[in-house]
């Protein structure tokens, strides 16, 4: 089968095979299907701007004009000795699929198809066409987490001559991920906020990019945790007023109970001190939070977090079977949640 896994990807475009007469990109993360598409196109040696060269098509064109295609791959290149196809925005149909695996048999010498795509399913339509034919290449593209993030920091770090504070660093990766061009934007907005610097620090990365909707439901579920009804409340409806999803505020807030949940028991366990069994949690707790995270171990005991876990985890089930009633959902059960806060404070 010709295919690549994730992270085999970009070591293949540094020098692809040459005998992939097809190569699909496809992935959830389009800024980076985008830019791994780039650089195939790149390693052709063919001029992208000239259209002699280079014919660009639209998926949503090319699946509602069977054979169109196949044509464009047939003709004849008049001014260069080969020519790119570059196929861009196709969608997760199977109109495509035939005539793909048919031009894997059939695709001249002279001729090179680029395919861009989206998300598609394992052993279906356009990617098992690619991935069952000889001559073709499929390279998966999926969201920036842990190395690839390293990665682009590492090379902008380089590229613009700055060291980066390992805090900084921290806070740079939790704000970073999801969207390789929206990655790489962020970074760029870094590079010139640091320009005459030599080394980035935590101020200058919540300065040039924090997330202020990020940082704010964070601190939803610092109120929540410790008790703090009035505070809770103006910044949950901030949120929802800013279109945040309820239930992706639910889940945060259920991630948050099920790692304070985990700690508690190493600390039963192990006899450890909270702010010991923080420092080593898997994944990193960002120093900033610390504290919040100690005041609310030492609040919650280990039944009362078993107990919002349980509470959570059937909110959060709740607002995907009825989303009309999910703002009310999420702001019932952390209301309810802040309200117990503020009873296991009093009975300390």
């Amino acid at each position: 089968m010709a295919e690549k896994k994730a992270h085999e990807v970009d070591n293949w475009l540094k020098k692809p095979d040459p005998a992939m007469r097809i190569v699909l990109v496809y992935g959830p993360d389009r800024g980076l299907v985008s830019e791994r598409a780039l650089a195939f196109a790149q390693s052709t040696g063919l001029p992208l701007d000239d259209p002699f060269a280079v014919t660009r098509l639209e998926g949503s064109e090319v699946e509602k004009q069977p054979g169109r295609l196949t044509e464009e791959v047939a003709s004849i290149p008049m001014f260069s000795e080969k020519r790119l196809i570059w196929v861009r925005g196709i969608g997760a149909g199977t109109g495509m699929a035939a005539e793909v695996a048919e031009l894997a048999r059939t695709t001249p010498a002279d001729a090179v198809v680029l395919l861009e795509a989206g998300e598609l399913k394992k052993g279906t339509g356009l990617r098992a066409a690619v991935e069952k034919a000889g001559g073709a290449m499929a390279l998966p593209s999926y969201a920036d987490e842990g190395k690839g993030i390293e990665g682009l920091i590492d090379e902008m770090c380089a590229r613009e001559k700055l060291t980066i504070e390992p805090e900084a660093r921290q806070a740079l990766r939790a704000l970073l991920g999801g969207d390789r061009l929206a990655t790489r934007g962020e970074l760029s907005k870094l590079a010139l906020y640091s320009a005459g610097n030599d080394r980035i620090g935590l101020a200058d990365v919540e300065a040039a990019i924090g997330d202020v909707s990020a940082r704010s439901q964070e601190d939803m579920l610092d109120a929540v945790l410790a008790g703090e009804a009035g505070t809770f409340d103006t910044i949950f409806s901030s949120l929802m007023a800013g279109g945040a999803n309820a239930g992706v505020v639910l889940s945060a807030a259920l991630r948050r109970f099920q790692m304070l949940e985990t700690l508690k028991a190493e600390m039963d366990a192990t006899g450890k001190p909270a702010q010991v069994v923080i420092a080593s949690a898997r994944p990193p707790i960002f120093f900033a939070r610390r504290r919040a995270f100690e005041a609310a171990i030492g609040r919650w005991p280990a039944d009362a977090l078993a107990a919002a876990v349980t509470r959570l985890d059937a909110a959060v089930l709740q607002t995907r079977r009825n989303a009309g009633l999910a703002v009310a959902t999420a702001r019932q059960s952390l209301l309810a949640l802040t309200l117990e806060a503020r009873r296991q404070a009093r009975r300390r």
